[in-house]
């Protein structure tokens, strides 16, 4: 009986200290939480490019503010909420800088999430190097089609479509709703850049395959450094030519400087179209006047559509939140919801990620595609990490009792004006 209960005895034993083994195994072998998720990104406090750079940064700071107060983001590997960390610099608008402080984030800093500043200048020297040292990159609004391609696994864009889908819904107002106001002359100025570029080749091959059709031809087509400032020769050429319709496009400091040019020489045309007087109408409107604003048409962002937000804040709760960190003079534009969308892209992939590994991370945002629903419209992916959703309405600066008003005007089922046209003179 002694004998049998030894043995019961040792065998108990044994259980539990196989069990007290396999505990500290697994324990081992959990992966151990950070005191932080680093979040690395730069801005341009000055520059060209701080104009967009600085809300698209200040919309992602409040993202991470408002996960904090929640006890940070919840990353699936670990099981845990997490504290958010921006690693941030200033790249002072300049590529040279920029890629110096990629490279720091990433090599010197090493942190978790790598984000590119606004924009496709600012991101373009961003792509090679994540490309390089194998870290996925979340484009916020480097949209230029030459950024993306089947080879690269590394760039994903999150906050607005791919350039050449930009002008998608401008074409089929030029080929379908001008017509019918005699507009069919078309003149096409544009900065050569990544962004703008791509969207003026978008552009005259969609008009010129829809040309049979609708009868609407291209009659000047130019492109001019992204650094212009003096459009008043480029406009008397524009004017040489005759066209109905003239489409500028630029970031906001060329939208400025050409509205600006157009509103002083007098010159009508019977639509006049530029990017930056919907994404960012409050600083248009402060920089170029109200006078030189009046009938421009423009895209429509997320604070002029007002997107059913499934995940996070919707528009008005975003524009509250924001003018109540930053102050009620603040301009709530389309970059400022771009940086915060951002956030929301990295929430959501931080929550459902296998692990911290830059491609698990990748398969996280793809899984995404088609599914999430933010303040910011659809957000679908193509397979080279492009933005297919998030494509923008047409709309125009209208008169109204306060002023100016940004309204959608096409296609018909968000329109909620009848567009303005006249004929050129």
């Amino acid at each position: 009986m002694l004998i049998q209960r030894f043995r019961r005895a040792a065998r108990g034993g044994l259980a539990c200290a196989a069990l007290l083994a396999a505990g500290i195994t697994a324990a081992s072998a959990a992966p151990q939480a950070p005191s932080n998720i680093e979040v690395g990104t730069l801005y341009a406090s000055s520059g060209a490019f701080a104009a967009i750079s600085m809300p698209a940064y200040q919309g992602l700071k409040l993202w991470a503010h408002q996960v904090n107060a929640e006890g940070g983001v919840f990353v699936k590997p670990y099981g845990k909420r997490i504290p958010v960390k921006l690693v941030a610099y200033d790249d002072l608008s300049s590529t040279s800088t920029a890629t110096t402080l990629y490279n720091q984030l990433i090599s010197q800093d090493k942190v978790d999430i790598l984000v590119a500043d606004a924009g496709s200048v600012l991101t373009s020297v961003a792509v090679p190097l994540a490309r390089e040292h194998g870290m996925l990159l979340f484009n916020q609004s480097g949209t230029g089609d030459k950024l993306f391609s089947a080879a690269n696994r590394y760039d994903v864009l999150l906050d607005d479509p791919v350039s050449s889908l930009w002008p998608a819904r401008l074409v089929d107002f030029l080929t379908e709703v001008a017509p019918r106001h005699h507009i069919r002359r078309v003149a096409i100025l544009y900065s050569t850049n990544d962004f703008t570029g791509s969207q003026a080749e978008a552009l005259r091959q969609d008009l010129a395959a829809a040309k049979a059709r609708s009868g609407v031809a291209v009659v000047y087509d130019q492109g001019v450094p992204t650094s212009t400032t003096n459009y008043f020769v480029l406009l008397r050429q524009i004017q040489a030519a005759h066209p109905d319709a003239v489409i500028e496009m630029g970031y906001p400091g060329n939208d400025v400087a050409f509205l600006k040019a157009l509103h002083q020489s007098g010159m009508k045309f019977g639509m006049v179209f530029a990017i930056y007087p919907g994404l960012e109408t409050q600083l248009l409107l402060k920089s170029a006047g109200a006078d030189a604003l009046r009938g421009v048409f423009t895209y429509v962002p997320a604070t002029g559509v007002h997107y059913q937000a499934r995940f996070g804040m919707d528009i008005g709760q975003f524009a509250q939140a924001y003018r109540t960190m930053y102050g009620d003079d603040v301009d709530v534009g389309f970059n400022a919801v771009a940086g915060y969308n951002t956030g929301l892209v990295i929430q959501k992939a931080l929550g459902s990620t296998a692990s911290m590994d830059q491609m698990a991370l990748r398969d996280a945002v793809f899984a995404l595609s088609g599914r999430l629903h933010t303040l910011d419209g659809e957000f679908r992916l193509a397979a080279d990490g492009a933005q297919l959703g998030e494509v923008m309405p047409i709309g125009q600066l209208q008169p109204d009792a306060q002023g100016l008003s940004l309204v959608p005007v096409y296609p018909p089922a968000v329109a909620k004006a009848t567009p303005m046209l006249a004929q050129a003179r």
